[in-house]
């Protein structure tokens, strides 16, 4: 059966019903997706306790899964796991947070000795010549428009920008950790019952997802990949992490920077976070090594060879380490990264590579997505 449409010369063209179904299809995808997307948007709040909670059970299920085969009860094993993680952060932290305090007290001061041999390297730049002329010139313009149009009786006012605080950002930044740890213990529970339970609910996920065996096949195999791909993502960044703090710790003790073990430890932090992460490190370390050292070689040095161990890590050995189904073109993860960060603000920068994974793993098996699975691949 066709559908019969008029056009503006009067003949009439047919247009078969698939047409129509073909596009409507399109539609009601594109309208999923955009409640999805707001879904995930507005309820940041709960679904991100959720994802942080399924990265963990992912990460602590193979030592698990381990204990289990030594006839170690999957609850006591579950419990002994959460407890070696819990105490080990809580042992760094206690360990470090007097350097950490003091990395951070010396930011701001760095910045501005930084900024202020910066400006009396050389001539003055021309961008510094072209804010010189145009203050120059609005003054004289305010200069000139004042006597002429203010009023008699009337007070000027100038209304100033607010000045950038790093205490603001301090605050922030503490805010964030104050929400983490209202909601670390959801997300202790909540990956604890996940372990107990196990393959609970991908069993009864298979069972509901479909009718047909087919189906039932389908949902297995994605459920499958997205546990194996995420196992074997969780293993490799926790590898190459504490592979690059560990390296970056020793390379910055060797060249004498201070607080060399802080600085390890967050190269290792932000090596999760892609192109950012480093970027972020290598600049907290350009102002810190230059207020130690104040020479501007030393600190090229010095960021140079954060920056080197990172990229090394980040061109040669996670794509050897991560295997070619895993891994994404660049496009991608940076439209990914910027997508996750507007979605979920810091969480969403540190979990924008599972969440990429898990959606191109789900498009690799739907036969519907696999035109995006293709745009993702390498």
């Amino acid at each position: 059966m066709k559908t019969a449409r008029r056009r503006a010369d009067d003949t009439i063209v047919d247009i078969p019903n698939s047409w129509w179904r073909d596009h409507l299809h399109v539609a009601v995808w594109l309208l999923v997706a955009c409640v999805l997307v707001l879904f995930l948007r507005v309820g940041a709040e709960a679904v991100v306790p959720f994802v942080l909670s399924v990265l963990l059970f992912y990460a602590l299920d193979p030592a698990v899964d381990a204990l289990q085969r030594w006839r170690v009860p999957r609850a006591i094993g579950a419990a002994l796991m959460l407890g070696v993680v819990l105490t080990g952060v809580a042992a760094v932290t206690f360990t470090l947070r007097d350097d950490v305090v003091k990395v951070i007290a010396e930011l701001p001061e760095g910045l501005r000795r930084f900024g202020a041999a910066l400006r009396t390297q050389g001539e003055p730049s021309t961008l510094d010549s072209l804010r010189e002329a145009t203050t120059a010139i609005d003054k004289t313009a305010a200069d000139a428009a004042g006597a002429s149009t203010a009023a008699k009786g009337v007070v000027r006012v100038q209304v100033e920008e607010p000045v950038f605080r790093t205490s603001d950002v301090l605050w922030s930044g503490s805010m964030g950790l104050a929400g983490l740890a209202s909601r670390l213990p959801i997300v202790c529970f909540l990956a604890y019952f996940l372990l107990v339970a196990d393959d609970l609910f991908k069993r009864k996920l298979v069972k509901h997802a479909s009718s047909t065996l087919a189906g039932k096949k389908i949902t297995v195999n994605v459920l499958d990949a997205i546990g194996s791909q995420i196992e074997r993502f969780l293993l490799v960044q926790i590898l190459t992490s504490c592979l690059v703090g560990v390296t970056t710790g020793l390379a910055l003790w060797w060249l004498g920077l201070e607080n060399a073990v802080v600085w390890g430890l967050a190269a290792g932090i932000f090596n999760s976070i892609p192109y950012f992460g480093p970027f972020i490190v290598t600049s907290g370390l350009t102002v810190v090594a230059f207020l130690q050292f104040g020479s501007f070689g030393i600190t090229a040095l010095i960021a140079g060879v954060a920056l080197l161990i990172t990229s090394l890590e980040g061109w040669a050995l996670t794509p050897a380490l991560m295997g070619r189904a895993a891994q994404m073109n660049r496009v991608a993860v940076f439209a990914g990264l910027l997508f996750w960060s507007w979605m979920w603000g810091i969480w969403g920068t540190l979990l924008a590579v599972p969440m990429m994974m898990v959606v191109k793993v789900i498009c690799d098996h739907v036969e519907d997505f696999q035109p995006v699975a293709d745009f993702l691949s390498e």
